[in-house]
């Protein structure tokens, strides 16, 4: 067997395994975590939920694709309009038109607890899109990665589990690095 035919080999045995929405969204997830200003957060999130509506298309979780849907419209509307001044007068009615459209999907898409932990892990990232300061935005998402962790654990998505923890880490160290340093002791360490 020659080179080129045992690449050939290995990418039919390992195509089925490979899922390129997953990997980019999984990818996508640590970096909004990371990032230190709100509008790349919101990018970076519009992005890694659009690549995970894919992935969850393919794995049949339709609930998590439609909350995905939700969560991109969301993310671009949030970054173009709150925090600005003269915001527009139908942001909120927006955000609460697609919270009521989110429980309804989430009914019509009914799978136990799956469903609830999309819906939840939604609910929460709608509250920190609502936010125009990133501490607040990032303490929020990770209430919601937590939700997501538990939906994508339930439904079987590798990338999904891998994706929030590394969210989670990426929020957290996030979250810690924004904390104000305390005064440090004669001995060298922070009180």
């Amino acid at each position: 067997m020659n080179p080129v035919e045992c690449l050939y080999f290995w990418y039919v045995s390992a195509a089925a395994h490979l899922d390129l929405f997953g990997s980019a969204g999984l990818c996508l997830g640590f970096t909004a975590g990371i990032m230190p200003r709100r509008d790349r957060i919101l990018l970076a999130s519009a992005a890694c939920a659009t690549c995970f509506g894919a992935h969850y298309v393919v794995l049949g979780a339709l609930t998590g694709t439609a909350m995905c849907a939700i969560s991109v419209m969301q993310s671009l509307v949030s970054l173009t309009c709150i925090g600005r001044p003269g915001r527009s007068g139908w942001v909120l009615p927006l955000f609460a038109a697609s919270t009521c459209a989110a429980a309804c999907l989430t009914v019509a898409t009914w799978n136990g607890w799956p469903s609830a932990c999309a819906a939840l892990g939604t609910l929460l990232a709608t509250g920190a899109r609502l936010h125009a300061a990133p501490q607040p935005m990032r303490l929020l998402f990770l209430g919601a990665s937590l939700c997501w962790a538990g939906h994508n654990l339930l439904v079987g998505s590798v990338f999904g589990l891998t994706c929030d923890l590394l969210t989670i880490c990426g929020l957290l160290i996030a979250l810690l690095r924004a904390l104000p340093a305390g005064p440090v002791t004669p001995d060298g360490l922070r009180a």
